[in-house]
């Protein structure tokens, strides 16, 4: 983790800029209410010192979130208007709260969310449009990897600013292709090479048909979705590229299922049912060989002592595809002019270079911005995510489609499972499921 630092000149000057409109707002706000101001969302509520505090909620349980809290604590060392306050919570926990908060107006001030749910929220009118901070110039978003701007656009309006964009790549256990008598140096490359190499790897020395190791931990619910992107491998899809039409059921998806659930159903490739904390714990535990996630992860894997490469995940027969994950900061549609221009300092903040050097250098993620990548010494993790061979290939899974989380979440999650668990065929199950999604889209 990096010590706490200065902002620079160029730092301090795009701040003065901002903080003229910041400083009227703010002292107006005071006049008003006797130093206990009362903003929007979590309140945007004036301290002691009458700073504007920010209540920022987030899911960075991981061990990425203290690089997360470091920058925060530099961003409020680095001016004295305002103070953001972390609210750390899981993931699921903040998407059950958000609707019910925002609408009650006593929610968060800045919310971090996955970019793909975006459009379910703003489609519902819960988050402000954010077109005005990438519109003006002191806050440097040019210098922002197009991808991550990109992922938060919905119907043509961006509602989000990264907090990351970064691929999800493969993590190996050496030490067990060395025990399965495998090249520790040699990770699959195509879906065949893995395939070829599951019996070897999923151990069940017993016989009783729960093996005590498996191939891969790929988690089928509340997790990062590994399995539905593998639908890519195949030329397959959830939904087509204008977000109008259903795909699930065209023969290319079927192909990508049909492999991956006899892999983990009939081969026992991985178990079923793992969610993305389980996978996290069977591959850190020594009991599966490989996991497809993010650097969030690399962390707590160097703590448990795993002799464990990386590598791109394995391509499919239709060529290679990975999934990046996006994470965005929004704003509730209720938010006042004191808590938007409050928020919008922190957003150039945590962009800026050292706000960027300082994240990625604790965290592992990859920076939003190029221009830094070489001063990012300290962990060796940015730059494998953030190779160009595995950007040029990554892709966001349903971006810009409004009815995203309930597509993943009460379609296809399910019906994924009861393929799994041998509830019917592949082909049945997701032609069935095709039609609800169509119908989710047409909503």
């Amino acid at each position: 983790m990096r010590s706490q630092h200065a902002p620079t000149t160029s730092w301090r000057r795009r701040r003065r800029s901002i903080l003229m409109g910041l400083a009227t707002t703010s002292a107006v706000a005071l006049a008003l209410s006797g130093c206990a101001g009362q903003g929007s969302g979590g309140g945007g509520d004036t301290n002691a010192d009458g700073k504007i505090v920010l209540d920022f909620w987030n899911g960075f349980t991981g061990p990425d979130g203290p690089a997360l809290e470091q920058v925060i604590a530099d961003f409020n060392a680095s001016q004295d208007e305002i103070e953001v306050k972390a609210n750390i919570m899981p993931w699921d926990t903040l998407y059950q709260k958000v609707l019910t908060s925002v609408a009650a107006k006593d929610g968060p001030d800045i919310i971090a969310m996955s970019a793909a749910r975006m459009p379910q929220f703003a489609d519902e009118g819960l988050f402000l449009p954010l077109d005005d901070y990438y519109d003006d110039a002191a806050h440097d978003t040019a210098a922002l990897a197009p991808a991550a701007v990109e992922a938060s656009i919905y119907d043509g309006k961006n509602y989000g600013v990264p907090v990351n964009f970064t691929p999800m790549m493969m993590y190996y256990n050496k030490d067990l292709f060395s025990a399965a008598g495998l090249d520790p140096e040699a990770p699959p490359t195509t879906w065949d090479e893995f395939a070829a190499m599951v019996p070897q790897l999923t151990v069940d020395e017993n016989g009783d048909g729960k093996p005590e190791q498996y191939a891969i931990a790929l988690g089928d619910h509340e997790t990062v979705p590994i399995f539905p992107s593998l639908l890519w491998g195949t030329g397959g899809s959830i939904v087509s590229d204008d977000g109008a039409t259903s795909t699930l059921g065209d023969p290319e998806s079927i192909e990508a299922l049909d492999f991956w659930v006899s892999l983990v159903r009939d081969q026992k490739a991985s178990p079923i049912g793992l969610n993305g904390a389980d996978a996290d714990k069977l591959f850190q535990t020594g009991k599966a060989a490989i996991e497809i996630v993010g650097p969030w992860m690399t962390t707590g894997f160097d703590e448990a002592g795993l002799n464990f490469g990386l590598a791109k995940p394995f391509a499919g027969p239709g060529g290679e595809n990975v999934l990046a994950d996006v994470v965005a900061m929004g704003l509730p549609s209720n938010a006042s002019d004191d808590v938007k221009n409050a928020a919008y300092e922190f957003f150039a903040y945590w962009n800026s270079a050292e706000g960027q050097i300082t994240w990625s250098s604790g965290s592992g993620f990859p920076p939003t911005r190029a221009d830094v990548a070489d001063q990012v010494t300290e962990s060796p993790y940015p730059a494998i995510f953030g190779a160009a061979d595995v950007v040029d290939s990554a892709q966001v899974l349903l971006p810009g489609i409004a009815a995203g989380g309930p597509i993943l979440e009460t379609v296809f999650t399910p019906a994924l499972q009861r393929a799994l668990n041998g509830e019917g065929t592949v082909e049945e199950i997701f032609t069935a499921a095709s039609d609800q999604v169509q119908a989710e889209l047409d909503k």
